[in-house]
């Protein structure tokens, strides 16, 4: 009996010392991130870690779509996401993120005005440029005949099987709209069934239907062309000289992605915290070096190399910028994109 009663005597004092000691430290602040995959220089994030004491717990998703449905569900309360414009729209117009408080975003001074004032966020009351860019073909200079510089190229017989388009409803819909001479806002059935015919069309040609490792199929090879966004062009070029980019005649997509605080969160202040962190110019040109896309930071584009900028897939030319449209949330209009993208997506290849 002695001997349990000084064991049980012995269990509490232990729980006494280590609830002792747990309430000496000091515990961490959370802050949960949803982003694109292969969209920060992680390295940045444990930066952040240590110089604010603080755990950063990462999460991603491949398209704004999915975003929006993690988002939706909150059960992770994230704190701070990055997404696309159109998405980050649809989110604004439902109540779902908070205004910002610029006192504590001091390097929002650095963005860009020409990327201030944008349809999704007209009074720059809730979201920060992070990164823009626009949708074009990544091609084989060796096989692919792109003199036409037409989004027709991606309906080419000649490339059968060696063509890789999106998985992602926004952005193919896109280059079937454009080539056809519509809106990439489009609700009009007819236009978008055009659309949807012609992307069903296309299939027997598709060998993938992929958002994430386009680049890393084109640059060993394996494809002659695929629809990528701006950025995965550059990266990839970097790494095949046999590869260019090309935005076609009819015009594109212009995109930008931006920083916003969901209603989810937790805590705004360190939210915002990180947001001016990546808008310094020292984590700026870390990104830049990581992801290739075009920046919207007015201090770190003149450190930016001349090899870069002479690339026109980063440095897009403004003869095609005026030619470009921006994706507006189609609002209740929505579902007229997600069901034919559906009907697309489950019809079989001939």
């Amino acid at each position: 009996m002695k001997k349990r009663n000084l064991y049980s005597l012995l269990v509490v004092l232990a729980s006494i010392l280590i609830f002792v000691t747990a309430c000496g430290q000091e515990e961490k602040e959370v802050l949960n991130i949803l982003n694109y995959d292969i969209y920060i220089d992680k390295s940045l994030l444990n930066q952040f870690e240590i110089e604010n004491n603080v755990t950063i717990k990462y999460d991603t998703y491949s398209t704004p779509e999915e975003m929006y449905i993690k988002a939706k569900a909150g059960a992770s309360n994230y704190d701070l996401i990055i997404s696309s414009e159109y998405m980050i729209e649809r989110m604004i117009n439902e109540g779902m993120v908070n205004k910002l408080n610029f006192e504590n975003i001091p390097n929002y001074n650095f963005i860009g005005e020409e990327f201030k004032n944008q349809p999704y966020d007209p009074n720059n009351e809730y979201a920060v440029p992070y990164f823009w860019g626009t949708l074009g073909i990544l091609y084989n200079k060796n096989t692919v005949d792109v003199s036409s510089k037409s989004w027709e190229i991606l309906w080419d017989k000649n490339h059968d099987q060696r063509i890789i388009m999106m998985d992602s409803q926004r952005d193919s819909f896109a280059a079937a709209l454009r080539l056809l001479g519509y809106s990439l806002n489009t609700v009009n059935e007819q236009e978008l069934d055009e659309a949807k015919e012609l992307l069903l069309k296309q299939k027997p040609l598709v060998m993938a239907y992929i958002t994430d490792g386009a680049p890393d199929i084109m640059i060993n090879e394996e494809a002659d062309m695929a629809l990528v966004w701006s950025g995965e062009a550059v990266s990839a070029m970097e790494e095949n000289e046999n590869l260019d980019f090309v935005i076609p005649k009819e015009g594109s997509n212009i995109w930008i992605d931006a920083m916003f605080i969901p209603a989810t969160t937790k805590n705004q202040t360190l939210s915002e915290k990180f947001i001016d962190f990546l808008c310094s110019k020292e984590s700026t040109l870390r990104n830049i070096d990581e992801v290739w896309y075009s920046t919207v930071h007015t201090d770190a584009i003149k450190e930016v190399d001349e090899e870069l900028l002479n690339n026109e897939a980063f440095n897009i030319p403004a003869e095609d910028i005026n030619n470009m449209e921006m994706f507006r949330d189609p609002k209740e209009f929505i579902d007229l994109y997600s069901s034919r993208w559906t009907e697309v997506m489950a019809q079989e290849a001939n």
